[in-house]
């Protein structure tokens, strides 16, 4: 079980798994942001309603 473990980490699948994570996570921060500082104003202007 560990050489299995040996030859799945050194085919680079390891990598591909981490930089996907921090991709992933650097993306929701920017989705995050987009929605609570610009559509969620825009729509409490339209619509009369304070969010925050």
């Amino acid at each position: 079980m560990l050489k299995e473990f040996q030859e799945f980490i050194s085919k680079g699948n390891v990598m591909d798994l981490a930089v996907g994570v921090i991709i992933g996570a650097a993306f929701g921060k920017i989705v995050d942001s987009l929605v609570n500082d610009i559509i969620m104003p825009f729509i409490g202007a339209l619509g009369g309603v304070d969010f925050s």
